[in-house]
């Protein structure tokens, strides 16, 4: 295939690409896979932590050496994208984010797999925008709601999909296996793309803005590493430094692209309030996601005792309210606008986290049914016409920045909801069972047993994973089996305590955000092309 595809923004009445909803398939199976890497970890991680000793430092940026580049680096790829094309760069993410899994597959050491996770964060961060920008270049303008309601649809299924992929490998296999299955599903995306998804690229752009691409890495990556840092180990100096550098980064982009002639990022269509209002209903939206399952499912695995294959099947709901939710988007946004529609997802979604506020000891599975099944239904319904508002707002040879900011917003929000809920949720869990470790017995211990003991301690009081090898092991010790099993109610009580308080927090943040967004949006859709006037305004 060469020529490239027809676009709906240059002629009134374009002829629709052919091949366009398989296409569109492809494209989805190239993000399912971008963010299953983000949530597959949570139920690997416990083999992860046994099999190569790691600390809780090595947990974390397990986790976050995928997120720092992922979210830094998307809005420079989006409009590289745009320049260099769009299937071009789909290809690339998609070589660089296998190679990363094969080596993390490999990997024997923390070292290794923060560098191979590193490495499928920079593919990650090509493939995304990608997917967008080349979903809008293909579909005209009446099919595109219900084509990127497919696309956001996908995000969703593929934050509860992780971990059920992930525990179905690890009953018969290692860790490394939620690695390497994303090899052969990367190989068959780009196989396919090169067959189903057409060429694109944008009209009339020479020259890219390295400046300020630039600027917005320092910026997105040095304030999501800062934000992940401080509240997870701690505002040393090292990182306040860093949330400073980042915070002069942000000043300069923004001087930087206002005198440009050609900037990475039209800042005055983010200042347009439906822009800016559809971004911030993404951010919260998944803020309140990535944090909801990154401690529902330690509740699952580490309090309920579900293997990882059952966190899986019990994260499922998740993925099947947000494709009902993405259904009726699609129709109820054309007949009561993008203003109601996303506020009324918006407030399904927040009633689903403050659901979790009733939490305690004795829940059992019913009461996360219920959030899953509402955060869902709230994220499918609001999520696709809050993306299109955002790529309906730029013009055509700027679809990859809108993929970019729109990407952005999806991961800088994760990363935000997993930072602060999560440093809610672990203050919280400490001081709820700092009473109960102050009474065990282990002060009596001298030498080496005593050190043990401390490092026991230490680890119970730091997680409810912690908690719960400890148990495993005192279980195994004649002299402190007796200790076991009160470790474990008094480490589920404290963790369910402190979900009920991260919920809390999480879901008056979407509330206060979902009022913003009612206010900021107009009560009746715009033309897809008022952009222009805004661009003319320069």
């Amino acid at each position: 295939m060469t020529d490239t595809v027809p676009d709906a923004r240059k002629t009134a009445e374009p002829d629709p690409y052919p091949r366009r909803w398989a296409g569109l398939a492809i494209l989805c199976l190239s993000l399912l896979i971008v963010v299953m890497a983000n949530t597959a970890l949570i139920v690997a991680a416990p083999g992860m932590l046994r099999d190569l000793q790691l600390t809780s430092t090595d947990m974390q940026w397990v986790i976050d050496g995928y997120t720092v580049p992922y979210a830094a680096l998307m809005l420079l790829c989006g409009v590289l994208g745009d320049r260099f094309g769009r299937r071009r760069a789909l290809l690339v993410g998609l070589m660089v984010f296998a190679a990363g899994a094969v080596y993390g597959s490999l990997a024997d050491s923390a070292t290794e797999v923060i560098a191979a996770r590193i490495a499928m964060g920079v593919g990650a961060a090509v493939i995304m925008p990608a997917t967008l920008s080349l979903l809008v270049a293909m579909f005209p303008a009446h099919e595109r709601t219900r084509a990127i309601a497919a696309w956001a649809a996908t995000s969703g299924l593929a934050i509860a999909l992780g971990p059920l992929l992930a525990g179905w490998l690890l009953e018969s296999h290692e860790w490394g296996s939620t690695f390497l299955i994303n090899v052969p599903i990367a190989a068959a995306a780009a196989i396919a793309s090169l067959i189903l998804v057409p060429p694109s690229r944008a009209d009339n752009v020479d020259r890219t803005d390295w400046i300020g691409g630039l600027l917005s890495i320092l910026t997105v990556g040095g304030l999501v590493y800062a934000i992940i840092n401080g509240f997870h180990f701690g505002w040393s100096t090292a990182t306040l430094g860093i949330m400073a550098v980042s915070v002069a980064a942000a000043v300069a982009f923004v001087v930087w692209e206002l005198r440009h002639p050609q900037p990475l990022l039209e800042l005055r269509l983010v200042a347009d309030r439906t822009v800016g209002a559809a971004c911030i209903a993404v951010l919260l939206l998944f803020f309140a996601t990535f944090g909801v399952i990154y401690f529902v499912a330690q509740q699952f695995q580490f309090v309920l005792d579900y293997g990882p294959l059952e966190t899986g099947l019990h994260l499922l709901p998740l993925a099947g309210a947000v494709s009902a939710g993405a259904a009726a988007s699609s129709r109820l946004a054309p007949r009561f606008g993008s203003r109601v529609t996303v506020t009324a997802g918006m407030a399904a979604a927040t009633a689903g986290v403050l659901v979790l506020t009733q939490s305690h000891s004795d829940s059992g599975y019913g009461i996360y049914l219920a959030c899953l099944l509402l955060l869902g239904i709230g994220i499918g319904i609001s999520t696709p016409p809050a993306t299109d508002l955002i790529m309906a707002g730029f013009p055509e040879n700027e679809l990859g920045a809108a993929g970019g900011l729109n990407d952005t917003a999806v991961e800088f929000g994760g990363s935000l909801g997993i930072a602060l809920l999560g440093s809610v949720l672990a203050t919280t869990y400490h001081q709820s069972i700092a009473g109960f470790l102050s009474e065990l017995p282990f002060g009596q211990l001298t030498g080496p047993m005593a050190e043990q003991a401390e490092l026991a301690v230490a680890a119970a009081g730091d997680s409810v994973g912690g908690a719960s090898i400890v148990a495993e092991e005192l279980a195994t010790n004649p002299f402190a089996s007796q200790h076991a099993e009160p470790l474990r109610e008094a480490a589920g009580s404290a963790f369910s305590d402190a979900i009920g308080q991260a919920s809390l927090v999480g879901g008056i943040a979407l509330a206060v955000g979902t009022l913003l967004v009612a206010t900021m949006l107009p009560s009746a859709d715009r033309s897809p092309h008022d952009h222009i006037e805004l661009v003319s305004r320069k």
